[in-house]
């Protein structure tokens, strides 16, 4: 996400650089190509062309301090107007429902656009992280296969899904549901409602009827960030008909040039309140102007990082695997639950890229997200004895390991190798002295 945005706009800096101060003269050159750069991108025209309109009247009418360059004044100035360009401020979900009196959700988009897999990922993340008890109600009635699709998805996250078979009234599904989640204490009902293969007066009216029916506190458009600027136009027709409170940005993980995300907030003055990153039903971000404005500047994400890790983060857990590596006791059991932790976290890519700097270093490398499934393919070959005593393992054990997960014995031997280098460091970790210790046996050494 972004990578081409980001790579364009640090190529627009080096014209400042080595510039003493800013004139208007250079300011214009870098934002000419900050302005190509956006339209790269397929941000609008219009917003790519007030936002460095906008840019160039702040650097000229600011004063550059000694310790601070031009380039660098110029990406500070940059990097706030493009939070405000995408919101300024993170807009929270609109949700005073109560036990008795469900919230209500109205999902909208076109087909394909991912409305019923993140009507789930939301429903998860309510139920999860704000202790919400959401139903879901199945009201595509124009397509049988995805009132099935949110019924799989609500077995899969554990979560009820209302539907009607055979139904061909969406209003009355709609507020077959509402009363559903009134009378068995649901806080909040996600409506998820049907899609076309473009904007048709069918569909428009259709989900018009849905909204004027039910009275939704939020109306949510959920729009595929890889369509670029039809995604705008798409966002711009829906808010003409339903006037929604906000917009879900799906599809973000992938080769999207992100041109949706810098563009939509202007043309529709509507606030993007989440994002989604990948496929996974936990891939779903509250959208943070800011945390964006840092990504695209390429200044990562460490907040969002954090956040992530404190999600998966266990106390209990935490302080049970501390006494184990104090004791020499970190096993491939321990290793492959920490596995499964990083990988709740979501896309590895994505979590390299929220490290400032990290996210350039990987930008043409190709880190497959199943990176981690020839070593966990390897640990469940090995017996609980061997997982719990890896000094066990002699090599007609690797041997059998090796052929139980697929893989060959160079493999098997390397992971045992990384993960006894791995406890080593994590023992020393633990204990003061020993890195004291090893910090003056490096003093003096080369790079240090």
């Amino acid at each position: 996400m972004f990578e081409n945005l980001s790579e364009r706009l640090e190529r627009s800096w080096k014209i400042l650089k080595g510039e003493g101060k800013i004139t208007e003269i250079n300011v214009a050159e870098t934002l000419k190509d900050v302005r190509r750069a956006l339209l790269d991108a397929d941000v609008n025209y219009k917003v790519a062309k007030t936002f460095t309109d906008q840019v160039k009247q702040k650097a000229l009418g600011q004063n550059v301090l000694t310790a601070v360059k031009p380039h660098q004044l110029l990406v500070k100035i940059v990097h706030d107007e493009l939070a405000l360009l995408m919101g300024g401020e993170q807009s929270d979900l609109i949700l005073p429902g109560r036990v008795g009196q469900p919230s209500v959700i109205l999902m909208a988009g076109l087909n394909g656009s991912g409305k019923t897999t993140f009507s789930g990922k939301l429903a998860k993340m309510l139920r999860d992280k704000r202790s919400k008890r959401p139903l879901l109600a199945a009201c595509d009635t124009f397509r049988p296969a995805a009132m099935e699709q949110l019924r799989v998805l609500g077995e899969q996250i554990d979560i009820p899904v209302y539907m009607e078979e055979g139904a061909t009234d969406p209003v009355a599904v709609a507020l077959n549901a509402i009363q559903e989640a009134k009378a068995k204490a649901y806080d909040v009902v996600i409506i998820d409602t049907a899609g076309r293969l473009a904007v048709d007066e069918e569909l428009m009216q259709q989900i018009q009827d849905i909204r004027d029916a039910v009275q939704p506190h939020e109306i949510l458009f959920v729009v595929d960030a890889m369509t670029g600027q039809d995604a705008v136009n798409t966002a711009k027709e829906f808010n003409e008909r339903l006037n929604y409170t906000g917009v879900i940005l799906t599809k973000l993980d992938g080769d999207t040039r992100g041109g949706a995300a810098l563009s939509i907030r202007t043309v529709v003055d509507k606030p993007i309140k989440f994002i989604g990153t990948g496929e996974k039903m936990e891939a779903i971000d509250v959208f943070y102007p800011n945390r964006m404005a840092d990504r695209i500047l390429g200044m990562g994400d460490v907040v969002s990082l954090v956040e992530r890790a404190q999600e998966q983060f266990d106390e209990k857990e935490a302080r049970r695997l501390e006494e184990r590596i104090k004791k020499n006791k970190f096993d491939f059991d321990d290793f492959y639950k920490q596995i499964q932790t990083i990988k709740k976290m979501g896309n590895i890519k994505d979590l390299a890229s929220m490290i400032p700097g990290v996210g350039k270093a990987l930008k043409d490398v190709d880190i497959d997200d199943n990176a981690f499934k020839s070593i966990e393919a390897i640990i469940q070959s090995m017996t609980p004895k061997e997982r719990q005593h890896p000094e066990c393992l002699n090599t007609s054990r690797k041997m059998r390991i090796a052929k139980g997960s697929g893989t060959k014995l160079e493999e098997v031997n390397r992971l045992i190798k990384q993960f006894d280098q791995t406890r080593k460091v994590m023992k020393m970790a633990t204990n003061p002295a020993a890195m004291a210790q090893m910090a003056r046996a490096m003093k003096g050494r080369p790079g240090f």
